[in-house]
């Protein structure tokens, strides 16, 4: 219980900084966020084919490994006291994880198929890369954090109600969770960032939680 626990802290704080590692990557250095154009989007990934493929390796693949570990570890701490949320946001968290993994392998995928078509006809591979994205963005919740927020509601209310987590820590994770569902709005996409952003902080305090106590004190 105590080492999957500790396994559990770790993962969260590996999640928040893949998470701040995929903003740095992608929004500071790349700056690929706001780019609209397909053929430009394509030359950035062959232009940068290791960095963007060892990215979503830590963004998607490994994130979502980690998720499962945290998943689990937040299911046995707080069951007891709130076993129907927990199995609901667990099995949630699963489904998430194993999306997350699939959008990274499916995007890492795509980048191997178009470097080298790229180098012989950059217009089919931009033609390439628009589907291979799009898949890659819905399997990633890129439309709208339903998934990531429904799990981060889910666990906070266990733990408003069952205790086991600092209160504070349960009330941020309900905001957290709350603005990930709103995001699936159209016209509301926006607030993904939003997601990420305050959901870091969610996974650094849950992470600094998991490592130093126990559930017993913090009930």
């Amino acid at each position: 219980m105590k080492a999957l626990q500790k396994f559990g802290g770790i993962a969260a704080l590996y999640m928040a900084l893949a998470h701040l590692t995929g903003l740095i990557i992608f929004i500071a250095i790349l700056d690929y966020i706001s780019i609209t154009d397909v053929a430009r989007k394509v030359a950035v990934n062959v232009d940068n084919y290791a960095v963007v493929f060892s990215t979503n390796l830590l963004m998607y693949v490994f994130f979502g490994i980690f998720l499962i570990i945290l998943s689990l570890a937040l299911y046995n701490r707080l069951k007891s006291g709130a076993p129907a949320l927990m199995q609901a946001g667990t099995t949630i968290g699963i489904i998430w994880a194993g999306l997350l993994i699939a959008s990274g392998m499916v995007a890492n995928a795509g980048l191997s198929t178009i470097v080298p078509l790229y180098a012989t006809d950059p217009a089919q591979a931009a033609i390439a890369w628009q589907g291979i994205e799009s898949v890659a963005n819905g399997l990633g919740n890129g439309n709208g954090e339903i998934l990531g927020g429904l799990w981060v509601l889910l666990i906070s209310l266990a733990a408003l109600r069952a205790g086991g987590l600092p209160k504070g820590l349960a009330i941020l994770g309900f905001l957290v969770g709350t603005v990930g569902i709103i995001s699936i709005v159209p016209g509301l996409t926006g607030l993904v960032g939003v997601f990420g952003l305050s959901q870091t902080i969610w996974f650094i305090w849950l992470g600094l939680v998991l490592l130093r106590s126990n559930p017993g004190k913090i009930a």
